[in-house]
C-alpha cells in the first residue's frame, strides 16, 4: 500500500512550488517550513541533487483535533508535501497519505482527522 499521492504537474519547478503552496492555503493548510533539499545538500555536503523542496503543511484545526485525541501525534506533524524533479525532468508533487500516516498511532479517534485531511489533499491535487 502506498503512503503517498503523486501527480506530475506541467510548469517550471518554481511555478509548481508556488501553485502548490497556493493550493495548500486554499485547502486550509499553512506551510510552516520550506526546506530546499538541493541547496542544503550543496551547502552542507558539497553534493549536487535534483530540485527537491519539502513543504511542511499544517491545518491548525486538524492538528488541534488530532492532538486532543493523541498527544504524541506531534511527532508525525506537519504533513509533508514534496515538489521534485524526477529522472525525466518532469515536476512531481507528492503528499503523504494522512490515513496511512495516522494509522501509525493505532487510535480510531484519529480516523475522522485523517479523512478530513485526505479530502483537503484531494482538493489540493485537483487544483494542480
Amino acid at each position: 500500500m502506498s503512503y503517498t499521492t503523486n501527480k506530475h504537474v506541467d510548469g517550471s519547478f518554481d511555478e509548481v512550488v508556488e501553485t502548490t503552496i497556493d493550493a495548500l492555503e486554499d485547502a486550509g493548510f499553512g506551510v510552516l517550513c520550506d526546506i530546499d533539499v538541493q541547496a542544503t545538500f550543496e551547502k552542507k555536503l558539497d553534493e549536487s541533487f535534483r530540485q527537491y523542496r519539502i513543504l511542511g503543511a499544517c491545518n491548525p484545526e486538524l492538528a488541534h483535533r488530532g492532538l486532543e485525541d493523541e498527544l504524541e501525534l506531534g511527532t508525525l506533524l506537519p504533513c509533508n508535501v514534496v515538489v521534485y524533479e524526477d529522472d525525466a525532468g518532469d515536476v512531481v508533487v507528492s503528499a503523504v497519505d494522512p490515513g496511512q500516516l495516522l494509522a501509525v498511532a493505532d487510535n480510531p479517534a484519529l480516523e475522522s482527522v485523517g479523512d478530513d485531511a485526505s479530502e483537503r489533499f484531494e482538493q489540493v491535487f485537483e487544483q494542480l
